[in-house]
């Protein structure tokens, strides 16, 4: 944002002051907005490389998210008494009255260094011009950034470097005329206010190229610096809006680089969770092979020895002779049982997923379609997609995931074995229940009951939460043991999320997820 950009922002401000202030938002972590009675807000965006400043009617929220901003919110206060700016420079001074209450708050200045890559705002004492004890720095500056001077809290603020230049606010003829034989984009090196986007304005606005030499025409180049000292925004490039629409498209800019990471992630989770759907259909082909072998070891039992490690029966349909693989430690009856298992495993988990298919396709579609829409999307529809993300991220427990029992019991699973030891051992009252897999490993999972007894159906809800996430994940007919935490304990030397348990009973279910 250029010098004389801020000079119009301040000269429609300045009619208005004294003003009385309404308080202070933060949109975001380097913005600030003060409500002003009767002007809206005054928005201070002061991330590097484009910091604005500007007037905005829109109504904006966001709590303090940096200890600066805490400390802007708690100290500058009271009515807005006046605003200055440092010549045509992109230095900008706020003077507050202070307020009193419980707790008085005296006059401070809120300094603005509107300087691209070195923008800072900084809160000064009460006092006159451009210079002062630093009360608090929202950047701080060391040598070791900057070598020419420094800005640390506690420090003296030091205005940028004096200059001279011409005042386009003020330029006469005559001073115009010295200039002709300057090429009209080098004009922004003898006038205050004017930088790289001003000064190519000012060729625009006066019909030459940035090359030419006025001569005869620097009357048209004067008027066309009356007419940005009057409107100064920019007809092309990137400030065509002016300030307002430079920060809007910054925002922007950010929020949609912010929002591309996790649609990608849910694009790539939502394809492979599909593809696992495929992998699982495709099971069924192995689940149905599975399934006549094991028909045919238990149709011709007698025939199969124990020890033997392929046979070949008959095939039910005439087709000839099929050879089947035998595991030698088993009999033909519990080589057909246990592809019996592995047949129900396989299809109990395509029924699990292909019950999930429509809703993750309609889901791979919106996520896509949010991809799709996010370059060309304007900063409302950002953000509204932005609140929409939030509100559709799942509630997460600071340790483990939680559930809710069908009686009302709020349900813990760790998620790994340091969850695990958390759970059980720093979280858990002693008479809340602990579930487990009985045999395998998995997650510990913590009711809290509260010390009441556990309904039948809050304990098969629980159990099958502890078989599901478990190595047994996918069976049926998982033991799972329960008992209270006060039976629950870490042996000696062990490692996190090991324990021994006693006074536990057994029940036995499936390994799925239960219905909510």
């Amino acid at each position: 944002m250029e010098g004389l950009m801020l000079a119009r922002v301040l000269r429609d401000l300045e009619p208005l002051l004294p003003a009385r202030t309404l308080g202070w938002v933060f949109p975001d972590e380097t913005t600030a907005a003060l409500l002003i009675d009767g002007v809206g807000n005054l928005v201070l965006s002061y991330r590097p490389p484009q910091p604005v400043l500007f007037v905005s009617r829109e109504r904006l929220r966001g709590e303090p998210r940096s200890p600066f901003q805490r400390f802007l919110a708690a100290r500058v206060r009271g009515d807005l008494l006046r605003v200055e700016q440092l010549k045509l420079d992109r230095v900008v001074l706020l003077h507050f009255g202070g307020e009193s209450g419980f707790v008085d708050q005296a006059p401070t200045r809120l300094l603005f260094e509107v300087t691209g890559r070195n923008a800072n705002v900084l809160v000064l004492p009460e006092g006159e011009g451009f210079a002062g004890r630093i009360v608090m720095a929202a950047r701080e500056v060391t040598g070791s950034r900057n070598r020419f001077r420094t800005i640390r809290t506690g420090g003296t603020y030091t205005p940028p470097p004096p200059y001279e230049k011409l005042d386009p606010r003020s330029l006469t003829p005559e001073q115009a005329q010295a200039l002709k034989q300057v090429p009209v984009g080098r004009w922004r090196e003898h006038l205050d206010g004017l930088g790289p986007l001003l000064g190519a304005e000012l060729a625009r606005r006066a019909h030459l190229t940035s090359g030419d030499v006025p001569g005869d025409a620097w009357p048209r180049v004067l008027e066309a610096v009356q007419s940005l000292v009057a409107d100064p925004t920019v007809s092309e490039g990137v400030m065509e809006q002016g300030a307002r629409e430079a920060a809007r498209t910054e925002k922007a800019a950010a929020l949609r680089k912010a929002l591309r990471e996790p649609l990608e992630k849910r694009v790539t989770l939502l394809r492979n969770q599909l593809a696992d759907v495929t992998r699982a259909e495709q099971g069924l082909e192995a689940a149905a092979v599975d399934r006549e072998e094991a028909d045919l070891l238990m149709a011709y039992a007698h025939d199969v020895k124990t020890g033997e490690v392929s046979v070949t029966l008959p095939a039910f349909d005439g087709s000839g002779p099929r050879p089947v693989s035998l595991e030698p430690q088993l009999t033909a009856l519990q080589n057909a049982e246990k592809r019996y298992t592995r047949a129900r495993r396989r299809e109990e988990v395509y029924l699990r997923l292909a019950e999930r298919e429509d809703v993750l396709r309609r889901d791979l579609h919106d996520a896509e379609a949010r991809l799709a829409d996010l370059d060309s999307a304007d900063l409302g529809a950002l953000e509204a997609l932005s609140a929409q993300l939030q509100q559709e991220r799942p509630e997460k427990s600071a340790y483990g995931m939680r559930f809710i029992t069908p009686g009302g019991h709020e349900v813990l699973v760790g998620r790994n074995n340091k969850e695990n030891a958390t759970l059980t051992h720093r979280i858990g009252k002693s008479l809340d229940y602990w579930f487990h897999a009985q045999g395998y490993p998995g997650s510990h999972v913590l009711v809290r009951s509260g010390g009441r007894e556990l309904a039948p159906p809050d304990i098969l809800y629980a159990a099958r939460l502890a078989a599901t996430h478990s190595k047994a994940r996918g069976s049926s007919n998982v033991p799972v043991d329960y008992t209270r935490i006060k039976h629950v304990w870490k042996p000696r030397g062990a490692p996190a999320g090991q324990v021994h348990y006693t006074d536990q009973k057994t029940v036995f279910v499936d390994g799925t997820l239960p219905e909510s």
